[in-house]
């Protein structure tokens, strides 16, 4: 029988990427991992497309769905984005938690959107015109955590226990 001996290993640090590279790394991508969870505390998991725009992330999706009756229930959500910065191995992310409420298609706010062209990645195969359509609004927070983003391949291949970030996001609210 074999025992592996852990040895003290130096306190891992917390890296701080550049904020404008994952702003941009969030709005350049369109699909997301989102996880919610039902009024009986089922959690859920959806690989979901997203437009990211006024400062959230928005989903399409059907009413019926249970990512929509799960946010209408309970309007808490998480969400992680996987970047690929190599064509091998594992991907750098994203992750946060926030805040989700299910928009209905002829809110003020979508119609907006729509007619300004800011959500076509989610609205241009006729998901509009589907009966039972919804959009999901799930709020960009101030906080954000990262794996391997802003940082070296050396760093990431030499140290893969360190390489936890955090992001302090610019956001514009009233």
């Amino acid at each position: 029988m074999t025992s592996a001996v852990l040895t003290s290993a130096a306190t891992p640090t917390v890296f701080h990427p550049d904020p404008q590279a994952i702003r941009r790394a969030i709005e350049r991508r369109s699909v997301a991992t989102l996880a919610t969870t039902s009024a009986a505390g089922r959690p859920h998991v959806a690989t979901v497309l997203y437009q990211c725009t006024d400062d959230a992330l928005f989903v399409s999706t059907d009413s019926g769905s249970r990512k929509a009756r799960n946010v209408a229930a309970n309007s808490l959500a998480a969400v992680t984005i996987a970047v690929r910065r190599l064509p091998v191995g594992p991907p750098a992310s994203i992750q946060f938690q926030t805040s989700a409420e299910v928009l209905s298609t002829d809110d003020p706010q979508i119609q907006r959107l729509v007619a300004a062209g800011s959500l076509g990645r989610i609205t241009a195969h006729g998901e509009l015109d589907l009966d039972g359509a919804c959009i999901l609004r799930l709020l960009l927070p101030s906080r954000v955590v990262t794996y391997a983003l802003g940082m070296s391949l050396w760093r990431v291949v030499r140290h893969p226990l360190d390489l936890a970030g955090e992001v302090s996001l610019r956001i514009d609210r009233p």
